[in-house]
């Protein structure tokens, strides 16, 4: 009690001191005079009350050197977006032979949330930022039938550090170094344009070419002034343990991507080399996933796109995908496409249709053909708030039948709602 009563008399005149300092006015006239634009710019003297940080009188007790206090703490070049998404769905799934259904059904309501921070310290450079948290769960979160959503988090309503990493230009040259990226995040060329509400159709297809992992990386690519480009990255899974980066107890994937870009239309090849029993969960079967006695992998993706000069016509954009994979010591290989179409200002402006389907990767020796789809359509209500409803399902998509005779067949529906700020 004595303590307490101690820090309660040293708190009281530090709370008035900031309660003097924090020009609260300022900060609800920042809110109101913000534009539309999703980004916020901080510097130390954001929400400081400039008669406070001049004056040189201060609270009674507090020594005269306090009174240069400032209660600002975000870097001058340092910005802040971020996004709440809040999720309503449910699943329809196969049967087991006990009549037990194969994945949770039950109608879900969750949400995500994500801030990014990005810091510049010479004007070129970036530190990323990602705080990330949700409460996602059972089949929101599952990878066997396709159901993981792109909006997806489960970290039990805990905010954790979802990625960072420091990119910096040497000429038209960029380089990566970071404890938490993956390689999507440090190719030279955009594999898809299609924006998807299953994660397993991230990338034109989230399989063995493309499929990444958060974990301890580097990278670096070349992007010339005519829309070549060249980029080649590493991530360790055990980068941050004590396996090791880049050791042989570490599973490690090294990818290499070409590609060439126009306004209208994209095309790349990745070759993907998979160490040490890397395995890919997003846009594949169990059978397609399996690894033999911590085997390596050749994964080689073909990515393509393409857009019309004018939206708000018939004619969609159009990406593709196409992905090859070889197992050391296991026989039969795997395959994968992905088709995506989207649809934009057809109703009005910034809207959005978007339909994917294709065969996740699939063992060339599994029995039946799985195929998974989705159609979404996404409608901006204003500029910070957007709702998407969506279907999505799948035939066979875990690659396995209890009735050879009988697909399993899996229907799902959602609806999204985004507020960005």
């Amino acid at each position: 009690m004595l303590v307490a009563s101690a820090s309660i008399g040293l708190l009281a005149p530090v709370a008035a001191q900031a309660s003097d300092s924090l020009n609260l006015g300022g900060m609800n006239e920042y809110k109101r005079i913000s534009n539309s634009s999703s980004k916020r710019y901080f510097d130390s003297k954001s929400f400081v009350n400039d008669d406070f940080a001049t004056s040189n009188n201060s609270v009674k007790g507090i020594e005269a050197s306090q009174t240069s206090f400032e209660a600002g703490s975000f870097s001058d070049t340092t910005t802040l977006d971020s996004k709440v998404i809040f999720t309503v769905g449910a699943l329809s799934t196969p049967v087991d032979g006990n009549g037990v259904n194969r994945v949770s059904e039950a109608t879900k309501a969750t949400y995500m949330m994500q801030s990014n921070l990005n810091t510049s310290f010479t004007g070129d450079d970036n530190l990323y930022i990602r705080l990330k948290t949700g409460n996602a769960t059972d089949w929101q979160k599952e990878y066997k039938y396709g159901t993981y959503l792109s909006s997806s988090k489960g970290n039990g309503d805990q905010v954790k550090v979802d990625k960072i990493w420091y990119s910096f230009p040497v000429g038209n040259n960029t380089f990566w170094i970071g404890p938490k990226i993956e390689n999507y995040y440090m190719h030279g060329t955009s594999p898809s344009i299609y924006k998807p509400v299953l994660k397993q159709f991230t990338l034109g297809g989230n399989g063995a070419a493309f499929g990444a992992s958060t974990n301890p990386g580097i990278g670096w690519a070349y992007k010339a002034e005519n829309g070549f480009a060249i980029s080649s990255n590493a991530v360790s899974q055990e980068g941050d343990a004590t396996g090791g980066w880049g050791t042989n107890e570490s599973k490690t994937s090294w990818a290499s991507q070409i590609g060439y870009t126009k306004p209208n239309y994209s095309a790349s090849v990745i070759l993907n080399m998979k160490y040490n029993g890397w395995t890919d969960s997003y846009y594949t079967t169990p059978l397609g996933k399996a690894r033999d006695n911590n085997a390596n992998s050749t994964n080689i993706g073909l990515r393509g796109w393409w857009r019309p000069d004018d939206t708000g016509t018939a004619v969609p954009s159009i990406s593709l995908g196409y992905d090859t994979s070889e197992v050391d010591g296991q026989a039969a290989d795997t395959s994968a496409y992905f088709v995506g179409l989207t649809w934009q200002d057809t109703f009005t402006l910034d809207d959005r249709i978007g339909v994917a389907f294709g065969q996740p990767q699939t063992r060339s020796d599994e029995s039946v053909d799985p195929f998974a789809w989705e159609i979404y359509y996404s409608y901006k209500l204003n500029d910070s708030m957007t709702i998407t409803p969506a279907i999505f399902g799948a035939t066979d998509r875990n690659g396995r039948t209890d009735d050879p005779d009988k697909a399993e067949e899996m229907l799902g529906a959602v609806i999204e709602t985004t507020f960005k700020f």
